[in-house]
């Protein structure tokens, strides 16, 4: 995707002017340095927060003020249905149906209660493949999930590494890989989005190359969910689970949520841990023995839904109905693009970017891997009002979110890098 982009503060500032999204920045808080909002970069770690969050916040406290236990039937939203109205949202964003999605937990216990559902080894086919270097929580999850199985992480795990010099995989090895593993390959667990290089993987060609060997499918899409377009269902994905504080913007610790196909979430012999919210709702007060799973992903719920964690994913969702992921993402490989185009013109500065140069090969995110004084740039960039995330151990990231960045904060973070002395 070419663009004549232009170095000044009068493109980007005409850009802004064009830009439809534009307006929903006033829709946040951004934190303030000297007055002034700062130049948040930092999207990818944690989102900002909905200006709406405290008022849905008040809201539920008058209504348990009021209500009391009869909140869960008498509130404006009743707390005993609170989570299903996250469905249509979440279904939206991912591309699935709404019976394939659940807010609920948090990322590492989602991804825990699915692979027990579907990292199903045996003798022969027990592998499962993963990237290395991934996120510490997928690598522990992963790890002890062998054990449990009683296999041997050195032999039952495949970690896939970039070749010679590179720093992000090639699609073309990762379904290679697949293929070598063959009838020994119990499951692939990727994530969509790698959280250090920021490098988009091919998820449609993953899934599909992996139920041609006979091995399951999942994704942990904490850094792809509410970043890129997801298309689970046609995907034909069989699980994935995810985090809502970073481009979903739900607040530090924010629920988690989890998609199941349908092909799974609606065959009742599909193996789950069962918890009293996972079971058919018609009969979950009858009290009786025996599990009987309500329909789709909801059926993998443990407990009532955490209100008031929840309060700022509803204030989030809320802005997410009001556009498409589609338009979101035409912004953001613009926005993105325009911040790759400006600081490859710090030629005074010795960093590479290490996220994929293609755009439909990366999201909301350039991460740039310093030769030397790395960390000097980023305390840098905090004194001058920037936010954007330190990786060690000598990366910076810099996530340009579509929602509320805007092409003049791109333009003023290159501006602060070029006095850098």
């Amino acid at each position: 995707m070419q663009h004549p982009f232009e170095a000044t503060l009068e493109y980007a500032s005409s850009q802004d002017d064009l830009d439809i999204l534009h307006s929903f920045r006033e829709r946040f808080h951004f934190p303030q340095h000297e007055g002034k909002d700062v130049y948040y970069f930092c999207g990818n770690s944690l989102g900002l927060q909905p200006k709406s969050a405290a008022y849905l916040f008040q809201k539920e406290l008058d209504d348990w003020a009021a209500h009391g236990v009869e909140g869960h039937f008498r509130a404006q939203s009743p707390w005993m249905y609170y989570h299903n109205q996250f469905s249509d949202s979440l279904a939206r964003i991912v591309g699935a149906k709404p019976s394939e999605v659940v807010a609920m937990n948090t990322l590492t216990v989602n991804l825990h209660l699915l692979l027990i559902s579907f990292y199903r080894p045996t003798q022969a086919r027990y592998k499962i493949i993963m990237e290395a270097g991934a996120f510490p929580s997928d690598q522990y999850a992963i790890e002890t999930q062998v054990k449990m199985h009683g296999f041997d992480p050195e032999t039952a795990i495949i970690e896939l590494s970039p070749k010679g010099n590179a720093h992000t995989l090639e699609d073309e090895d990762i379904l290679q890989a697949i293929r070598e593993a063959g009838d020994s390959l119990a499951c692939v667990l990727i994530g969509g989005v790698n959280y250090y290089t920021g490098q988009l993987y091919d998820m449609a060609s993953i899934t599909k190359v992996a139920h041609e060997v006979g091995a399951i499918c999942g994704f942990d899409l904490a850094h792809a969910m509410g970043n890129v377009p997801l298309q689970l269902h046609d995907w034909e994905v069989d699980f994935a689970c995810w985090c809502s504080y970073k481009y979903l913007n739900s607040g530090p610790g924010g629920v988690g949520g989890a998609f199941v196909h349908e092909k799974h979430g609606d065959n009742p012999e599909t193996l789950r841990l069962a918890g009293w919210w996972g079971n058919e709702e018609s009969t979950r007060f009858k009290m009786r023995k025996g599990f009987v799973p309500a329909k789709g992903a909801a059926s993998w719920q443990m407990s009532n839904a955490p209100v008031f964690n929840m309060v700022a994913h509803k204030a989030s969702l809320d802005i997410f109905d009001k556009l498409t992921m589609q338009k979101l993402r035409e912004k953001s490989l613009k926005l993105t693009a325009y911040l790759s185009f400006l600081v490859q013109q710090l030629d005074h500065l010795k960093f590479e970017i290490i996220t994929p140069s293609e755009p439909h090969r990366r999201g909301a995110q350039l991460s740039m891997l310093f030769a030397e004084r790395g960390r000097e740039v980023f305390d840098f960039l905090e004194e001058n009002g920037v936010i954007a995330d330190w990786r060690e151990p000598n990366v910076i990231r810099v996530a340009p979110v579509p929602m509320y960045n805007s092409y003049e904060d791109v333009y003023r973070f290159y501006e602060i890098l070029k006095n850098f002395q």
